[in-house]
């Protein structure tokens, strides 16, 4: 535990990227296999089942520090996170383990089988054993949340100076359903027949936002446009008479769209498809908002009555894989006639559909065609080089996404909440209301979007302007107008209003905008008829 821990601290104090590659190489050259199995799982949001309730974990924590319980509550509060809380509040201890991580994570196992007690006997014997940071790491584990600044490609990027295996390579080899409980660090990483598993997908081509006008890129005729869907971006894999179908955040999706298992009929083994999981009823001329998706996300078995009542397809915009080859390196306007030929005796009743692109001339005829997305149930517009190869990961250059500007409304913030970790002692989360009539309805909340600044000179206001205190959460006179934005709107019961909108964010605070001038009811409703 102590090479992970030491590890783990470097990662976590240091804001340089080559300090954590660095860092990370080493590691990978130099620990116990096993370990280094865990580490890429740990870093790539493989944890181990969360092993014990936090409230116990909380209880034990104070106990064993000798403190009462509202007093740790009060220092979770401050500090915001629960495996360092207990880290800081425990009495220091002479580090008495030498355990390695994977000894550990063994000895979890055995955790999960005990009963309360033995479970209570073991925590509290860990915290004994180990010192401060073996705790943080340990705390981690047990809770089973492990989130640190290390994205996949940095990982991917130690490991290659670790492998001297390029990449790309890599990053394919750490995707799909893998776990250490069934595979090896010489199978994952280094054995030549990594890339076998039938299932596993290809790491995801990430563009960058648009800011301005395309027309610094240079020559429309190369490139390719077409909607930016607001669905669900997934892979359609079809290896060895399966199917499988996975989400742009690495999650295997295929039991929730059982649709999708008759592209076997008409597609190629050996193909892979990268496109949008949308909702498209065959009789609709564009598909179902977002909304009618998220009945479909939850779910990991789909009754008759709902695939029939909201169909999914898979919208294809790329392909990746055909007849088992791997063509991503091949030019995008290639890889795009391959698409349109595999897709040419699509029939509409079909659960995969060729995504279209738009034709334009010039960019202000591009630009007069995006202004239409909504009415597509699109959030803008694709860009894509007519030479660019598939990459792994968020590129410059090739890829751009040109969205809509959010939908917007002027609210009245009405309560307040702290937040927490280095936000704790400010107000950071809002709950804001609409006009109806005389009455403020309470639509959505909202906890990004002003500067550390602003934050804290709502702060101030607000211990200043409490009506009412109900736990953290504080009344306050209402008085102040921003302007939320959003991608999206629905209807819900969670709110008076019986609205709920999609990343709500504050845009701005409109301190020069009197009460009195906020929006109303009638104009989210009219947001909703148009947009929902």
């Amino acid at each position: 535990m102590k090479r992970f821990a030491k590890l783990f601290t470097t990662i976590d104090q240091s804001t340089k990227t080559n300090v954590k590659v660095a860092a990370l190489a080493a590691y990978f050259a130099d620990a116990p296999e096993a370990d280094r199995l865990w580490t890429i799982a740990l870093f790539s949001g493989r944890r181990p089942k969360r092993a014990v309730t936090t409230s116990r974990l909380r209880a034990w924590a104070a106990e064993r520090a000798g403190i009462p319980l509202w007093l740790f509550e009060e220092s979770y509060a401050i500090v915001g996170d629960l495996a360092e809380t207990i880290a800081l509040v425990l009495p220091p201890k002479a580090p008495q383990d030498d355990q390695s991580l994977s000894d550990w994570i063994a000895a979890l196992r055995e955790f999960y089988t005990q009963d309360e007690d033995a479970r209570k006997a073991f925590v509290l014997s860990a915290w004994d054993r180990l010192d401060d940071a073996e705790r943080f790491i340990f705390n981690k584990l047990i809770t089973g949340g492990f989130r640190v600044g290390i994205s996949q490609k940095l990982m991917t990027r130690a490991l290659a100076r670790a492998t001297d295996k390029p990449e790309t390579e890599l990053a394919h080899r750490l995707m799909g359903n893998w776990h250490p409980d069934d595979t090896t660090w010489h199978a994952l990483v280094e054995a030549e027949d990594a890339s076998a598993d039938a299932s596993r997908p290809y790491p995801f081509y990430l563009a960058y936002g648009l800011e301005t006008a395309p027309h610094d890129l240079g020559a429309p005729k190369d490139w390719r446009a077409e909607w930016k869907w607001d669905g669900i971006r997934g892979q359609l894999i079809l290896r060895d008479g399966q199917y499988f179908v996975w989400s742009r955040g690495e999650e295997l999706m295929t039991d929730r769209f059982p649709e999708l298992a008759r592209a076997l009929d008409f597609l190629p083994d050996g193909t892979v498809l990268d496109g949008e999981l949308l909702v498209w009823p065959q009789d609709q001329p564009t598909p179902s908002s977002f909304n009618a998706l998220q009945s479909r996300i939850g779910r990991k078995t789909v009754p008759k009555k709902l695939l029939a009542e909201v169909p999914v397809v898979l919208h294809a915009y790329d392909l990746l894989e055909w007849h088992g080859q791997d063509i991503r390196e091949q030019p995008f306007a290639q890889r795009r006639e391959l698409l349109e030929q595999a897709c040419a005796d699509l029939q509409p009743q079909d659960p995969v559909r060729l995504s279209p692109q738009l034709t334009f001339d010039t960019w202000d005829a591009l630009a007069a065609t995006r202004a239409k997305a909504r009415d597509a149930q699109a959030e803008g517009v694709m860009l894509k080089h007519s030479h660019s190869p598939y990459l792994a990961g968020r590129k410059k250059g090739d890829w751009w996404k040109w969205k809509l500007d959010p939908l917007t409304i002027d609210a009245v913030m009405i309560y307040a909440q702290s937040g927490s970790g280095r936000r704790a002692n400010l107000f950071t989360d809002f709950t804001f209301a609409v006009w109806n009539g005389n009455d403020l309805v309470p639509f959505t909340k909202a906890y990004s979007g002003l500067t550390d600044a602003e934050f804290r000179q709502i702060t101030a206001w607000v211990r200043k302007n409490t009506l009412e205190r109900f736990g953290p959460v504080r009344k306050v006179t209402p008085h102040h107008v921003f302007e939320i934005a959003f991608e999206g709107i629905a209807r819900s019961p969670r709110h008076k209003s019986g609205v709920a909108l999609r990343f709500p964010r504050m845009l701005r605070w409109r301190q020069d905008k009197p009460l009195q001038e906020a929006n109303t009811l009638a104009d989210l409703e009219e947001i909703l008829r148009n947009y929902g």
